[in-house]
């Protein structure tokens, strides 16, 4: 029998009523009420569990004027709702519900998450970009103590790749747009410089992709999630190979413009450092001009320059057993360097600093960049006329005479600081060559000597390999 609203005020605390069955028949469960100890009176939907026992399930506070919980008809409302859920043959309603709570709970807690995922994609394509993850590189590129190629690949990040593709998340770049920046700059006649930017890119993006897994590199690469390299399916630049050697005669002029045009000019210490790059067997510009006073034993007149070229992490000791007439360069540069310091300790009332004193700069605190050097080898070269020349050219000149006198490959590869590599070369050659390179300097010497005097290499220079006769 229905209940009333009287009953149900008059319910004591303890008591339960019946407001009768929820459906029609039996088996459709009851709706019940009882008071609690606080004084409110909760409804509940019993119905029978499969094994045989009753179940009575909350459905809510009971209150007259429905402000503070359910009416009368919304209780029958509720519970006639679970009485069909029932009747349709879930046999646990409560589990049911909680099963249904449960999977609401997960779904609202992926939402959040999808969102949260969301915002952080957003965020992170923002903060990842593709000019960050250069900029990251060029500072571990530094770091390494490659300067050099860091200003030249910081150069051609600035110069070559548009604000519009350096604003997207580097994850996103594809290598159609590497592609089309690879393009424009091959397009615009600088087939070097693009073969340069695309081996850059390739490197910024290995190096985040490598991160990971790669303890060396820093943990800060790892954040751009690079999965892939989109640079590898644009096919490398070849750098096309100079062939351009001087003539002996060229040569002879090469050295005494140099020598005349630097008395006049007072640009000694660039000439200096083409100068002693010749005499010392073809040197690179940029590794002569990180030589310190102390890289120099005057004792043995040897010369140590570092070779930081190519992928190692550390630079590769080079040590030069340096011919009298390059050694009496060096002893020049170290003599005015020391003059130098000890004039501007006098000035500045100190000490002199003698340690860690370049030998080509001009006022001491910086090293002499390499840019001034290659311009003052273009004025020389635009002073003698004929056909243009540049520093590889002289030392590719270097390597070809030297040749030409004898000098084997490997003592060649020694002189110049090649690529020397391979398992031999790194773990089980450990002859310094140090005989050889002094030999090979001496002899050559004596061909540039013969060169500025117009005659013959002299007949007692001996080729190396060859008895004299």
């Amino acid at each position: 029998m229905a209940l009333k609203v009287k009953e149900l005020q008059s319910a004591k605390e303890g008591e339960w009523l019946s407001d009768g069955p929820v459906g029609s028949g039996r088996g459709s469960g009851v709706l019940l009420f009882r008071r609690t100890g606080s004084g409110a009176l909760v409804a509940y939907f019993r119905y029978t569990l499969p094994g045989g026992k009753r179940d009575s399930l909350p459905i809510g506070t009971y209150d007259e004027s429905g402000r503070g919980g359910m009416t009368l008809a919304e209780a029958r409302s509720r519970a006639g709702g679970l009485s069909r859920l029932y009747q349709s043959g879930v046999r646990d309603v409560r589990a049911h519900i909680e099963r249904e709570r449960a999977a609401d709970e997960a779904a609202r807690e992926a939402a959040e998450a999808a969102s949260q995922q969301a915002i952080k994609d957003v965020h992170d394509r923002q903060r990842y970009t593709l000019r960050a993850l250069c900029d990251l590189y060029l500072s571990n590129l530094e770091r390494e103590g490659k300067r050099k190629s860091a200003k030249s690949a910081r150069s051609l990040f600035k110069c070559h790749i548009s604000d519009e593709v350096a604003s997207l998340a580097a994850k996103d770049v594809t290598s159609l747009q590497i592609a089309a920046l690879v393009r424009k700059v091959r397009e615009s006649g600088k087939e070097r410089a693009a073969g340069v930017l695309r081996s850059y890119l390739s490197a910024a993006f290995n190096a985040a992709k490598r991160a990971p897994f790669d303890s060396a590199l820093p943990a800060d690469l790892i954040a751009f999630g690079i999965e892939h390299n989109p640079v590898d399916a644009i096919p490398a630049i070849a750098v096309k190979r100079g062939d351009r050697t001087l003539s002996a005669a060229e040569l002879r002029a090469y050295i005494g413009h140099v020598l005349r045009i630097g008395q006049e000019t007072g640009s000694e210490l660039a000439d200096s450092a083409l100068l002693l790059a010749l005499y010392a067997g073809g040197q690179r510009i940029a590794q002569l001009l990180r030589a310190k006073v102390g890289d120099f034993d005057q004792d043995t007149a040897t010369l140590r320059l570092w070779d930081g070229k190519g992928k190692r992490a550390q630079p590769r000791e080079h040590l030069l057993p340096l011919a009298p007439h390059a050694a009496g360069i060096v002893v020049a540069l170290v003599e005015h360097a020391m003059a130098r310091e000890n004039e501007r300790a006098k000035q500045e009332g100190r000490a002199p600093e003698l340690a860690g004193l370049w030998l080509f700069s001009t006022h001491g605190r910086v090293a002499m960049n390499p840019e001034t050097v290659s311009n003052r080898a273009a004025e020389v070269c635009a002073g003698i006329g004929g056909e243009a020349f540049n520093v590889r050219d002289i030392r590719r000149t270097v390597e070809t005479m030297l040749a030409g006198l004898g000098i084997s490959k490997d003592t060649r590869a020694q002189l110049l600081s090649h690529g020397i590599s391979g398992v031999q070369a790194a773990h089980y050659d450990r002859h310094a060559y140090t005989d050889e390179k002094r030999a090979a300097l001496v002899a050559w010497e004596a061909r540039l000597e013969a060169i500025r005097q117009a005659e013959r290499a002299p007949s007692n220079v001996v080729r190396l390999g060859q008895r004299a006769a």
